[in-house]
């Protein structure tokens, strides 16, 4: 992840990377971007009596250390956040002990090589529709461009609308889409939407 690293672009500031101490703020953030697949999946990695949230936000404060994660922070902490990564050239092995309810994400994901990944985009419902997502996938591109990616793709949830369109203002469209499977997560979401976008 040390395209994170680089500077970010001075419009986007108040961008930066998390820090740990973001963990809480994060394990928020990624459970809107994932519809509350997060918590379903922390709930699962819970020790006997230990609180999920305490697993999702070690887990995040892990990728704050690693700097995988920009952030926007007005003075208050993070309100919104951005975590991706550069899929490869090779597919991923989806062997028969691959979570079920992982396994057409990971198929989708398959399905983009060679592109940047947008794994995470969200902020707090408070702070939406002031642009702050739009901004964050400039952050993506420029994060792109910079390790020298020429495609963009994202996952989102079928009824997703809002994302969907805002990704869609942004360049993106439609490549493939795989059924939802949902291994006892409660959600309406039917199907899983890879979209893509070229940066040429």
């Amino acid at each position: 992840m040390d395209a994170l690293r680089q500077p970010l672009p001075l419009q986007e500031q108040p961008g930066r990377l998390a820090v740990e101490t973001d963990a809480h703020a994060l394990a928020d953030l990624v459970n809107y971007a994932g519809e509350g697949l997060p918590l379903h999946v922390w709930t699962g990695l819970a020790q006997d009596g230990e609180d999920p949230w305490v697993v999702g936000c070690a887990r995040q404060a892990e990728k704050a250390r690693e700097g995988q994660v920009v952030v926007f922070d007005f003075g208050n902490g993070a309100v919104a956040g951005l975590t991706g990564y550069g899929i490869g050239s090779e597919p991923e092995e989806i062997g028969d002990d691959f979570p079920a309810l992982l396994r057409p994400l990971q198929e989708l994901e398959n399905k983009a090589l060679e592109s940047w990944y947008v794994n995470v985009l969200a902020c707090y419902p408070e702070n939406r529709g002031q642009g702050l997502g739009s901004k964050l996938l400039d952050v993506a591109d420029e994060i792109a461009r910079n390790a020298g990616y020429k495609k963009m793709s994202v996952i989102v949830a079928d009824e997703n609308v809002g994302a969907r369109c805002l990704y869609e203002r942004k360049g993106y469209s439609e490549l493939d889409k795989a059924p939802c499977v949902k291994d006892g997560w409660k959600t309406e979401t039917e199907n899983w939407v890879l979209l893509v976008k070229s940066l040429s």
